[in-house]
């Protein structure tokens, strides 16, 4: 009796798993491959290694999709674009994704890399007198308002005792920020490599912390939920690609340094400066990783920088669709 139990339950998960195989395989077979796929990249991350390495575009383009990229200077402004479905697909820090959820921006999380929290710091000139955070007090800070360097600046200020408003936000593109912080118009800058590097090595600038022991920094890879739900398939394709360039880059980092050089206009010795402290991997997205996304949203709704509570699990893709 036992055995003929065993054998019809053998034979009724067996039936559970071809026909589960066979629904996955009609979804598949059921996805139609977009026309298009826009990508929004910025010079700090791995899409624009992605980009100058042109793996993703080959993949794309044997499935016949066409591959179209588009620069942004920083993570909310790539968002922005991608809540009004300019493009399908990006990669942005800890904060942008949290901004663009308060923006009703119908986008979910793909995927995370790995922590990166020495590639963004605060920084003074070499000359100041601003010796520690503390000292930052009633000071004039630049910042690209709604990045992740948001988030370590209001951590760096708790965690010596003061507040976000104990400081005068300058909120400026990291373009406008260098000049600023080079013709003195504020007394410290908040940024991210590649940029940090370059103002640190041609700037004259100073760090005074950077995200250990306050933020991971991870790097999310996100989707427009109607992208993603439309062609998991696809999505699954960029992510992948991602993770075998993340391998090569880690093992090969004078020759990404090299390609991201040529592609940028930054010298190269910027760049292994950078990718020194710069880690690549993808991971999926995890539980733990979600809740310190909605401790920064929580953040970011008591210290006023947005207006609305984020319920961060609203965009979390199902377990089932991650890469």
């Amino acid at each position: 009796m036992i055995r003929t139990r065993t054998i019809t339950s053998l034979l009724k998960y067996a039936v559970a798993v071809l026909m589960a195989t066979a629904s996955l395989t009609a979804a598949q077979a059921a996805e139609k491959p977009p026309e298009t796929l826009t990508i929004g990249y910025q010079k700090a991350n791995i899409l624009s290694l992605l980009k100058s390495r042109g793996t993703l575009d080959e993949a794309l383009e044997k499935q016949g999709i066409k591959p179209r990229w588009i620069e942004f200077t920083a993570g909310p402004q790539m968002l922005e674009a991608l809540n009004v479905g300019s493009i399908d697909l990006a990669a942005t820090g800890d904060a942008p994704p949290i901004f663009a959820q308060a923006a009703r921006a119908d986008l979910v999380y793909l995927a995370h890399g790995v922590p990166n929290p020495k590639t963004e710091a605060i920084v003074v000139p070499e000359s100041s007198d601003i010796r520690s955070v503390s000292d930052l007090k009633g000071k004039r800070v630049a910042l690209n308002k709604g990045s992740d360097v948001n988030y370590l600046l209001i951590r760096a200020l708790e965690r010596e005792g003061l507040s976000y408003s104990d400081i005068k936000p300058v909120y400026l593109k990291p373009g406008d920020a260098r000049a600023a912080f080079q013709q003195g118009s504020v007394d410290a800058w908040v940024i991210w490599d590649p940029y940090y590097a370059e103002v640190e090595l041609r700037g004259h600038a100073r760090r005074l912390a950077d995200a250990t022991n306050l933020v991971p920094h991870y790097t999310f890879f996100l989707a427009s939920r109607n992208f993603a739900e439309a062609h998991p398939q696809t999505a699954h394709l960029v992510i992948e690609t991602l993770r075998t360039l993340s391998q090569w880059a880690n093992e090969h980092p004078d020759d990404a340094a090299a390609s991201l050089a040529d592609s940028s206009g930054l010298d190269v010795g910027i760049w292994q400066h950078a990718i020194a402290r710069m880690p690549f991997g993808i991971e999926r997205m995890q539980p733990d990783i979600l809740d310190g996304q909605q401790t920064l949203a929580d953040t970011f709704k008591r210290v006023g920088l947005i207006p609305v509570s984020v319920d961060v699990s609203e965009a979390r893709w199902s377990d089932d669709d991650q890469p």
